[in-house]
């Protein structure tokens, strides 16, 4: 870890290069512009808004709408990251074949360039929050670590995905589904509080609800968008033994991706 932080500490202007290139090639000629950032996510938010309609949510004092878009924010930061990351190899493949330099520069500029996306998203949130007449409280200060935290589990995704993807071009087409599926297995649609009542205290799986629990916890984004919620909103309390639990995951996986992608990328222009 220390040796891949030195190398992005050394090569900087060129991560940054990188970082500017995966902007502009994405916003280029967009008549939104960063606009687009926005749309995803607000979408879903009205997606999930139409869905509660029908089946019911209890979001407490929060209004849905906000509920939703506070976790959509740091959830859309994940999946963009990890899907344009699983392809920062093998996208870059002829710069990689003409000159050697680490090649963990890609998938951190990958994950780096979706950051922007992220603040452009905090300002709709602002703006929402206001409509429904919600302050900013000093919990905004936990944000940036927040961000952090959630840049580490896009990495952690991305190393391993980027690296696999060399070798076996279905991840790339694999990873975007098992998104699609941790979207619903996250706390998004509907809050965290609601899986703890019904599992810890309803014990609504009978003997298995403590171990569903835990495994529910284990999904590194889990404790992150509960976290995000309540430092954004000011309500509600953070669940810190499933925050824990992620970070706990979050690092492992971190670290096996950075060890397992350092060991191949040795032999990624001779592959890609």
């Amino acid at each position: 870890m220390i040796t891949v932080v030195r190398n992005l500490v050394t090569y900087r202007e060129l991560l940054a290069v990188l970082v500017w290139k995966s902007i502009a090639v994405r916003y280029k000629q967009a008549f939104l512009g960063l606009g687009w950032a926005v749309v995803k996510p607000f979408t879903l938010m009205l997606v999930f808004v139409l869905v509660r309609s029908f089946i019911g949510i209890d979001s407490g004092e929060v209004p849905y709408p906000l509920l939703t878009f506070a976790a959509l924010m740091p959830w859309t930061l994940f999946q963009e990251s990890t899907a344009d990351g699983v392809n920062s190899i093998v996208s870059n493949y002829a710069l990689i074949r003409k000159i050697y330099f680490p090649r963990e520069v890609f998938p951190v500029a990958a994950v780096a360039s979706k950051v922007l996306g992220f603040a452009t998203s905090a300002v709709l949130l602002g703006l929402l929050m206001a409509w429904y007449g919600f302050a900013p409280g000093w919990t905004l200060l936990w944000v940036p670590l927040l961000v952090l935290y959630t840049v580490l589990v896009s990495l952690a995704v991305v190393f391993i995905a980027a690296a696999l993807n060399v070798y076996f071009r279905d991840i790339s087409q694999m990873l975007p589904a098992v998104l699609s599926l941790l979207l619903y297995a996250s706390p998004i649609i509907y809050p965290l509080q609601l899986v703890k009542d019904k599992l810890l205290i309803q014990q609504a799986a009978g003997s298995m609800s403590d171990a569903l629990y835990f495994l529910y916890t284990l999904n590194p984004m889990a404790g992150i968008l509960a976290a995000f919620r309540v430092v954004l909103l000011g309500k509600g309390q953070i669940d810190t033994t499933a925050l824990a639990v992620s970070a706990t995951v979050s690092s492992v996986l971190c670290v096996a991706g950075v060890l397992y992608f350092r060991r191949r990328e040795r032999v990624f222009a001779d592959v890609v």
